[in-house]
């Protein structure tokens, strides 16, 4: 009887033992092995090397400029993604199944299509274009507004489909409760929807932000590789290859990851908080 009962038991852990083993072995090499490679490369002269590398004038601009374009544009999508995933939820219109099956184009096509969508609609050439720099001065290509347009497009994605399963979940009960007490739908919106919107809202913008402090094809496009104009970290990065200074591209490639990986963790953190909720 002990034979039988401890044979089952070895049978079953042994497919979970080489399954686990199979996937640490896959991530490590190729997840942490790149990372480790990377961190090498960006510390090979110390951190004196790495923080006159960052430092340099250009790298600190090109830095610069992908924080606050990012951080822009991480605003303004978890205002109207959060917007967007209550009118998909709450509400009925023709034409819903294919407004919300849009949503995820952007992380469907190829980011260089969505630059090249961007030139051919904001381009000083078109229409659009030449209406906006013509008649307001306002340059969209080859300028930050370009930059954050792109940027938008891209993570739009990220905090509408990290809110809405959330909206879809929340019992109603309570907005029938407030809407019987006489709260307007402003109040109930803001008293009793938005507290458990909060975290997801924030946890897809930070993935939103993460995404977009190393996007290189649309940026490229749009913004062009003019040094301490137009130049983001991600396209630095490429510059600084190309221009044989790899130390360079890998001190600026090492900061970003710590940022991406630092804004996700929190992300991760406060998906966990709102899970661990009653």
């Amino acid at each position: 009887m002990e034979v039988s009962l401890t044979q089952p038991s070895r049978s079953k852990r042994s497919p979970e033992l080489g399954l686990r083993t199979a996937s640490l072995i896959y991530a490590f090499f190729m997840i942490a092995i790149p990372i480790l490679v990377i961190l090498q490369d960006g510390f090979r002269e110390g951190w004196a090397g790495f923080w006159h590398q960052i430092n340099l004038p250009i790298a600190k601009h090109a830095i610069f400029l992908t924080l606050w374009t990012s951080a822009l544009m991480t605003v303004i999508n978890a205002v109207l993604g959060l917007a967007t995933a209550f009118v998909f939820v709450r509400y009925d219109f023709p034409g819903k199944r294919f407004c919300n099956a849009i949503v995820d184009l952007p992380l469907a096509i190829p980011t260089l299509v969505t630059g090249v969508m961007l030139v051919t609609l904001y381009g000083p050439q078109q229409t659009l274009g030449n209406f906006l720099e013509s008649q307001f001065g306002f340059r969209v290509i080859f300028s930050s507004p370009g930059i954050i347009l792109a940027l938008l497009f891209i993570g739009y994605p990220y905090v509408v489909r990290t809110i809405q399963p959330v909206l879809q979940e929340l019992d109603r009960t309570q907005e029938d409760a407030a809407a019987t007490l006489g709260a307007s739908s402003w109040t109930t919106f803001w008293k009793v929807i938005f507290p458990a919107l909060a975290l997801p809202t924030l946890s897809g913008a930070m993935l939103s932000f993460a995404k977009a402090i190393g996007e290189f094809g649309s940026v490229v496009i749009v913004a062009g590789n003019i040094p301490l104009h137009t130049q983001t970290a991600a396209v630095y990065v490429l510059g600084a290859v190309e221009s044989e200074n790899r130390l360079g591209a890998s001190a600026v490639s090492v900061l970003l990851m710590a940022i991406a990986f630092t804004v996700m963790l929190a992300g991760n953190a406060f998906q966990k908080r709102r899970e661990s909720k009653p």
